[in-house]
């Protein structure tokens, strides 16, 4: 049994998040992903975090189960071969995912001339074409200023715009080359940054609520908004999350605290629905008053024993050391994950996709490569150049092996 996108072929120049993950996702699903870097690598190549060696963390992450193809991109004869890589022949070819600016050699009209089939997906920064980041998106998305306490913008760590625009790019793909196995026609497809945060914050509500209501969301610090969720310290020094969003979970925090009763009052003395989302949302605050001093008085291990099988939506809050050692789902209990050698790095706990599908295996995660590592195998077999002509492009400086 093979992969379920085992015989789909993607050309990916990018670098940095978004495109890059778009290419990890389809390769972990068994896509062959070939990556084209310049010698020495791309401007993503040695970003943090570094091991000891100098080599980067973050490039592994992202590059995982591709081969890796090097060459001088600036030169005529470098430029050649890379675009004979990206419209080479073949049922399930033809398809090149890019971040970066795409002209000259890497133009889509240059490209399709000689592959009139050709699916291109670019991700561009504003819908003009103008540039963007991630960062850059983020603080104009309105989250950070409904993140934390309020009073100044909050920055998350997490990439969402790059994530969410990686996850599109690989559907991006799938519609498009979808569409071509039933037509024969290729088409380019664009995708902006920018658009994908603006259809995000729309699509959750938060402009349309201006638009219909007339209202701005405020900060409410952990608290959830609409229902009821709040952090709450614990008697060790963590810090966990509860929810409840449902009637039920709701009930099973009373039952599970032993706190029913005291909750029960609360509604009656507010004059409030605690059997409505919005009543609990309203009295938000003297709940969280009456689970706090239980929350405080146990530790985690305590709290994750009285709530375990009851029906509460609970969760630690961990750093990236206490997600590595205590969560047992990042861990190679989860069939997800395996261990994968990754070059100048060693061997890494690895996930492979969250996708498990019932016909396919998931497959085993992959391990990212050396730069240049696929470099002659692709001009062998993919392109057909006889060793004498690789051994003279190497000595002329226009490939890394």
């Amino acid at each position: 049994m093979t992969p379920i996108l085992t015989d789909l072929s993607i050309v990916e120049v990018a670098a940095f998040i978004a495109a890059p993950l778009g290419g990890l996702t389809l390769s972990q699903l068994g896509a062959d992903v070939i990556r084209i870097d310049p010698i020495g690598g791309n401007i993503d190549f040695t970003r943090w975090p570094l091991n000891d060696e100098g080599h980067s963390i973050y490039w592994a992450g992202l590059n995982k189960g591709k081969r890796s193809v090097a060459l001088d991109l600036r030169s005529p004869e470098g430029q050649e071969i890379a675009a004979a890589i990206c419209t080479r022949a073949g049922e399930g070819r033809g398809i090149v995912t890019t971040n970066l600016p795409a002209r000259g050699w890497m133009a889509y009209e240059a490209l399709a001339a000689r592959r009139d089939d050709l699916v291109m997906v670019t991700l561009i920064g504003n819908p003009d074409g103008s540039g963007a980041l991630d960062y850059t998106v983020n603080c104009a998305s309105g989250f950070p200023d409904v993140t934390g306490p309020g009073g100044a913008p909050v920055n998350h760590v997490l990439p969402a715009w790059d994530v969410a625009a990686g996850l599109t790019i690989s559907t991006a793909v799938l519609a498009a080359e979808r569409y071509r196995s039933r037509t024969g026609k290729g088409q380019k497809v664009t995708l902006s940054l920018a658009d994908v945060m603006h259809a995000t914050v729309s699509n959750l509500g938060f402009t349309m609520e201006v638009e219909a209501n007339g209202t701005v969301r405020q900060p409410i610090g952990n608290d959830l908004y609409g229902a009821y969720g709040r952090d709450f310290p614990t008697r060790d020094g963590r810090r966990v999350m509860i929810v409840a969003i449902s009637n039920r979970q709701f009930r099973a925090v009373g039952e599970a605290t032993g706190l029913a009763e005291k909750l029960a009052m609360i509604g009656a003395l507010m004059d409030v629905d605690l059997s409505d989302e919005g009543g609990r949302f309203a009295a938000r605050h003297a709940i969280s008053a009456v689970l706090e001093p239980w929350v405080a008085a146990r530790t985690l291990a305590e709290i994750r024993e009285a709530f375990e099988g009851t029906g509460v939506l609970w969760g630690p809050y961990q750093d990236f050391g206490q997600l590595f050692a205590e969560d047992r789902w990042h861990s190679e209990a989860n069939p997800m994950f395996g261990r994968a050698e990754h070059h100048g790095i060693g061997s890494l706990r690895t996930p492979g996709t969250p996708l498990a599908f019932g016909a396919v295996p998931r497959g085993e995660p992959g391990a990212s490569p050396r730069l240049g590592s696929s470099t002659e195998e692709v001009l062998v077999e993919d392109l057909g150049l006889p060793s004498t002509e690789i051994a003279r492009l190497k000595d002329k400086g226009v490939v890394s092996l």
